[in-house]
C-alpha cells in the first residue's frame, strides 16, 4: 500500500505537470509562479473545507485564483516586459503574503469529519484504492479535456504562439492575449493540484509550495524523455506520459526511501535519478545511429 499511495499522489501531482506541460513546452515559459498557485489552491482548498462549502465550489474557486495568478505573471512578462523568470518570482513571492492571509496561519488541518473527494468514490473497502480511483478519473479527465483543447482554434492559436510568435502575429494572432491565457490555464491545473493534494494529505501549510516546481519540471522531462525514446507524436499521449512521468518522480523517492538511503542524501538520490532519466535519450541516439549504420 504505500507504493500505492505513493502513485495516488504522484497522480495528485499530475494536474500540476500537466499545466507545467502547457507553460514549458507550448509556450518555452519556465514559470516559477508555480510554488505560488500550488500552495493558493491548496490553501483556499483547506479552508473552504473547513468553512463547509461544497467540494465543487471550493474546486471553481481554486482554479479561478490559480487562473488569476497566471494572468498577474503573463500581464508582467507582457506587458511590462519584465523576464519569465523575474515575473514568474515576483507573483510567487506576493502569493506567499496572500496565501498566509487565507489560511491565517501557517497550518490549517482538515478533520476526518471533513467530506473529501474520495468520499465520494466509495467502490471498494480501501480508502486508498478509492483516492486512486478518484484521481485516475480526474487526471485522465483533465489530460483528454486538455487535448481536445489544443485541438480548437483556441488551443491551435495558443501552440502558434508558443511555437512560432512571430508566424503567429503574421496570421492575426495576438501573442500576448495568448501567452496570458495560456499561463492563467497552466496555473489554474497547478492550483487544482493543490486542491487534489490537501486532500489526501489532510491538512495545507504555507511552506507546501517550496520546491514543487522542481518536482513538476523533473516530471515533465521525464515524461518528455518516455516520449523521445518511443517516437510519440500526439498531444494526448505525451500528456499520458507526463503523468507517469510524475508518478515514477513520486516512485523514484519512495524507492530511495524503502532502500533506507539517509533523508540527507534525499535530494541528491532524486537528482542523479531525473538527470539519468533525462539524459537517456542523448546517451542512446549515437548507440541508435551506430547500430543503424552497422545494419
Amino acid at each position: 500500500m504505500f507504493y500505492i499511495s505513493s502513485i495516488v499522489f504522484g497522480l495528485a501531482l499530475g494536474a500540476m505537470c500537466i499545466g507545467l506541460f502547457i507553460s514549458l513546452k507550448i509556450f518555452n515559459f519556465p514559470d516559477i509562479t508555480t510554488d505560488g498557485s500550488y500552495t493558493l489552491g491548496a490553501s483556499i482548498t483547506a479552508v473552504g473545507i473547513v468553512l463547509g462549502w461544497p467540494l465543487p465550489v471550493v474546486f471553481l474557486c481554486a482554479l479561478v485564483a490559480g487562473g488569476i495568478s497566471g494572468v498577474m505573471t503573463g500581464l508582467l512578462h507582457t506587458k511590462l516586459k519584465m523576464n519569465n523568470l523575474l515575473s514568474g518570482i515576483l507573483v510567487m513571492t506576493g502569493l506567499y503574503s496572500v496565501n498566509l492571509a487565507i489560511l491565517g496561519r501557517s497550518n490549517v488541518p482538515l478533520s476526518s469529519d471533513h467530506k473529501t473527494i474520495a468520499d465520494y468514490f466509495t467502490w471498494t473497502t480501501s480508502p486508498v484504492w478509492n483516492e486512486f480511483i478518484a484521481l485516475a478519473i480526474i487526471i485522465i479527465l483533465l489530460a483528454y479535456l486538455l487535448f481536445w483543447l489544443l485541438k480548437t482554434d483556441f488551443g491551435l492559436a495558443m501552440r502558434a504562439t508558443g511555437s512560432q510568435p512571430s508566424m503567429a502575429i503574421m496570421n492575426g494572432i495576438s501573442v500576448n492575449k495568448y501567452t496570458v491565457l495560456g499561463l492563467a490555464l497552466a496555473n489554474g491545473l497547478v492550483a487544482v493540484s493543490g486542491f487534489l493534494v490537501v486532500q489526501l494529505q489532510g491538512f495545507a501549510d504555507i511552506n507546501m509550495g517550496i520546491g514543487i516546481v522542481i518536482i513538476g519540471l523533473g516530471s515533465v522531462m521525464i515524461g518528455e524523455t518516455f516520449s523521445t525514446l518511443f517516437g510519440t507524436k500526439s498531444i494526448l499521449i505525451r500528456l499520458m506520459w507526463v503523468i507517469l512521468g510524475s508518478i515514477a518522480f513520486r516512485m523514484i523517492l519512495s524507492l530511495a526511501l524503502t532502500l533506507g538511503i539517509d533523508p540527507v542524501w534525499l535530494k541528491l538520490i532524486t537528482a542523479i535519478m531525473v538527470i539519468a532519466l533525462v539524459g537517456l535519450p542523448v546517451v542512446a541516439s549515437p548507440i541508435r545511429k551506430s547500430l543503424k549504420q552497422r545494419k
